[in-house]
């Protein structure tokens, strides 16, 4: 790595309001070098590379790349210096092939002809010289998510970046993409470009960076080499305190809340559940494991009341369940979904107006026709007080929150009035640490409070945890439960492997 710094951001001072994003952060970063910005939610760390790649004007400070200082507020001075951006949310034209995005913003509107052949050779190079394969010709909204990505750091890459940076990039992921990721990334530093990546999972950063910065409060509060640090001195770096996540105890569960009998689904005439068998009893947490893509979201429809079982039985209350999410609000179900921005809020809309989101036709919040903002205002600040949902204010718009205090929000209107049931689909997935341990309480009061918990998750710990029974779910199938107590990390991933043989699994 050389001695000059290929980047350096000087005192960058941000607010929004009375809040302060960033207070006076200054980082350096070397060629070739691996950095990680570690932080919880809301800790800054989005505001600062938006500010570096001229998404945000600083209100003070400045930033520099090999020396020359970049004019704020203008992305394409950043993209023509070599700074490139992947972001959390893609920034990309699902309907447009993967070549015509990469190329898309690359040539001048004036030019008659768009030289593709060029175009295509240069992508081809670049795929293969760092292991993106992808088809240049595949439709974008036809591809997975990893692939995606793939194509937003091509992108990047194309407009010969020298400096990535990387938002959040495994938010999304399955382990093994981000495992590929990461040596992706290893391999992009070694052939001298420099990157940063946003993260707030530590086994990440101890795995991937060569140096770690981390914030909280929107200050640099500590600065590590990664080899020479651990997890837990990290964790309590960006939190300011000591974290460790809750651990379920043993329960008496009651009367079953939900049951499954034979239960299939099938959409658009393809089968993606078949003759699923589960029991939930109030008082209890059954976990639901399994690769992405193996029906866990079909699941989760299903017993929201947002899809109807095209065979088998699915019961409430011993009474079939009834379709439409109001309906189950109604009758006491509690719902995480498991995409918060596109199924769990609407980002254009206020806290309070989100925190009523499912519950508006109550008699608690509308009368006549009309929204009682009143009420609805004075249960946002509750929630707000209780589930310490940080930079949150009743008329402020939800999308400007962090993820991790969206997500409290979610929580908060679900679990403010004790569910009978609680529907969890990875409710901390993008969450920081502090944020993990948080939710996990909650979701431990609710069953302890006797709750009947549904958690679907990817996160083996979380599930361990939490769950009191676990059943992997495996082509739209589910196997049969294991008792907690008889997991660990060996069995759960034989089981999500399709190994339900008796030495593996013991119903219960």
């Amino acid at each position: 790595m050389s001695e000059t710094p290929v980047l350096r951001l000087s005192n960058i001072t941000k607010t929004f309001g009375t809040t302060v994003a960033n207070d006076a952060v200054s980082i350096d970063l070397a060629h070739g070098e691996v950095l990680a910005l570690l932080g919880e939610n809301g800790a800054g760390k989005t505001t600062l590379m938006s500010i570096l790649f001229g998404h945000y004007t600083p209100d003070s400070g400045s930033v520099e790349v090999e020396g020359r200082e970049l004019p704020p507020g203008r992305p394409r001075a950043a993209i023509n210096a070599g700074v490139g951006m992947v972001h959390q949310h893609f920034s990309l034209a699902p309907n447009l092939t993967v070549l015509e995005n990469v190329m898309t913003g690359t040539q001048s509107l004036f030019k008659l002809r768009s030289d593709t052949g060029a175009a295509r050779a240069k992508l081809a190079e670049l795929a293969e010289r760092f292991g993106l394969a992808v088809d240049p010709d595949a439709r974008l909204g036809d591809l997975s998510v990893g692939e995606q990505q793939r194509v937003e750091i091509l992108k990047a890459l194309y407009n010969d970046a020298k400096i990535l940076i990387l938002d959040e990039p495994t938010a999304v992921l399955t382990n093994l993409e981000a495992e590929r990721l990461f040596s992706t990334l290893r391999e992009m530093a070694r052939q001298g470009l420099s990157l940063i990546f946003i993260s707030h999972k530590l086994h990440e950063v101890m795995a991937a960076a060569d140096r770690v910065v981390v914030l909280r409060g929107g200050k640099v509060v500590a600065e590590r080499i990664a080899a020479e640090t651990t997890k837990e001195e990290l964790a309590e770096l960006m939190v300011g305190r000591r974290i460790a996540r809750p651990k379920r105890e043993a329960g008496a569960p009651g009367a079953v809340v939900l049951e499954a009998i034979g239960a299939s689904l099938a959409v658009d005439g393809v089968a993606r559940l078949s003759d699923l068998s589960l029991k939930l009893r109030a008082g209890e947490t059954l976990g639901i494991i399994g690769v992405s893509g193996n029906g866990q979201a079909q699941l989760a429809q299903m017993v929201s009341g947002l899809a109807t079982p095209t065979a088998g039985e699915l019961r409430l209350f011993d009474e079939p369940i009834k379709e439409g999410v109001a309906a189950l609000v109604e009758a006491g179900v509690g719902r995480i979904p498991e995409d918060r921005n596109a199924e769990g809020a609407i980002g254009e809309m206020t806290l309070w107006e989100n925190a009523i989101l499912e519950r508006m036709h109550s008699p608690r919040f509308s009368k006549n026709g009309l929204v009682n903002r009143a009420a609805a205002r004075a249960f946002a600040t509750t929630i707000i007080e209780e589930f310490d949902v940080r930079g949150g204010a009743p008329d402020r718009r939800i999308r400007l929150l962090s993820g991790g205090n969206m997500q409290k929000l979610i929580l908060g209107r679900n679990l403010h009035d004790q569910p009978k049931l609680l529907i969890a689909a990875q409710p901390t997935r993008g969450l920081d640490e502090g944020a993990i341990a948080a939710v996990h309480t909650r979701i431990l009061e609710a069953r302890n409070a006797g709750a009947a918990v549904l958690l679907i998750s990817e996160d083996l710990e979380e599930v361990i945890n939490l769950a009191d029974r676990i059943q992997a779910i495996v082509k739209g199938r589910l196997s049969p439960p294991l008792a907690a107590e008889e997991a660990d990390a060996r069995k759960l991933g034989l089981m999500m492997a399709g190994d339900w043989s008796k030495e593996v699994v013991h119903a219960s």
